[in-house]
């Protein structure tokens, strides 16, 4: 099967949310007509990346590679397919996720430094709620004043601590040296959003020195969440691929849920719907929520919602928990935002 069989499993779907361009669907993607949508998992970046080209979503291998050669820095088989998704031209990426968010009606999550994700509220305004974290930058150790990040809350108007990315640093979320952020965060009632699982694009010994599997199995979260009970947590990439362990903590703590982005289109379609099936299966569809991991791909969100939109396992209700209620519930908006929709 082609890893972008996506499209021909519901072709309205999939044309409705890729095809920006046409007159008739711009008219009609209107925030009073298309249902909103939470995606919990953004970066605040404002360029595609320098260099990068265009991706096809939901790989279908990741190839092994020799030491003795020069390796690429991941791991996905190239092949062409449809929808290919292209970056944005220099200049335009935030002017394009804003067409986007708009013709989708997506609130979302940006993650970044302060700055960064106040670009983004003031480009899409409404669209955005900020979040920032305690890492400083992408240098391993480099940490945020504590006094600084209690502003970023207090004063600041930000919403969730994240995205905290100690897997990269092979540290465990519930190390004690990072223990005085999340008490900040259980103080102040903010949610955190922590990177588990995933990682390394398949390349890891070669982009990301430092990152551990190991300390992506959501079951490290366990002392963490005994120090601060009233920690609420997303689990970003639903712990994959550990599924077993992420519906251990999962049925032990529920205060945590978990988050689909990146999973959603990095690894094959079957796989990723086998792994949202159990979460669901297992009874825990009021505590998956929507996201993308959104870097520089404009097309990447409506390419992400299609996959819900188009999973046959999953009920019309379920797949508004998942786009929307879930989100609405665990950020804590306002009564009207949260009902149903």
């Amino acid at each position: 099967m082609s890893n972008c069989s996506l499209c021909a499993a519901s072709a309205f779907v999939c044309l409705a949310l890729i095809a920006p361009g046409s007159a008739r669907l711009s008219a009609q993607n209107t925030p009073d007509d298309v249902p909103p949508v939470i995606d919990v998992h953004v970066h605040a970046m404002t360029e595609s990346f320098p260099g990068g080209g265009p991706m096809c979503p939901n790989t279908p291998k990741f190839l092994a590679s020799d030491p003795d050669t020069k390796e690429a820095p991941f791991g996905w088989v190239q092949e062409e397919c449809t929808p290919k998704l292209y970056p944005a031209k220099k200049g335009e990426y935030l002017k394009d996720m804003a067409a986007e968010m708009k013709r989708l009606n997506v609130t979302a999550v940006v993650f970044g430094d302060p700055a960064s994700v106040k670009k983004w509220e003031e480009a899409i305004p409404g669209h955005v709620i900020p979040g920032t974290s305690f890492e400083d930058g992408m240098a391993p150790g480099k940490r945020v004043a504590l006094d600084e990040l209690r502003k970023d809350f207090t004063t600041g108007g930000f919403k969730v601590m994240g995205e905290i990315g100690l897997q990269y640093e092979g540290i465990s979320p519930s190390d004690p040296s990072v223990d005085k952020y999340f008490a900040l965060a259980e103080e102040l009632d903010i949610p955190v959003a922590i990177h588990m699982g995933t990682g390394g694009s398949g390349r890891a010994e070669i982009t990301s020195p430092k990152f551990r599997g190991s300390m992506g199995n959501p079951l490290l979260l366990e002392e963490l969440l005994a120090r601060h009970p009233k920690l609420r947590v997303q689990v970003m990439h639903a712990g994959y691929p550990m599924i077993e362990e992420m519906l251990t903590l999962l049925q032990a703590n529920s205060h945590v849920y978990v988050d689909v982005a990146g999973l959603i289109w990095s690894y094959p379609l079957k796989e990723v719907n086998r792994y949202i099936e159990r979460l669901v299966d297992a009874g825990f569809e009021d505590r998956v929520m929507f996201g993308t991991d959104q870097m520089e791909w404009p097309g990447l969100m409506a390419y992400s919602i299609s996959i819900i939109q188009n999973a046959d396992y999953l009920t019309p209700q379920q797949k508004r928990d998942i786009l929307y209620n879930n989100a609405a519930r665990f950020l804590r908006l306002n009564k009207k935002d949260v009902t149903k929709q």
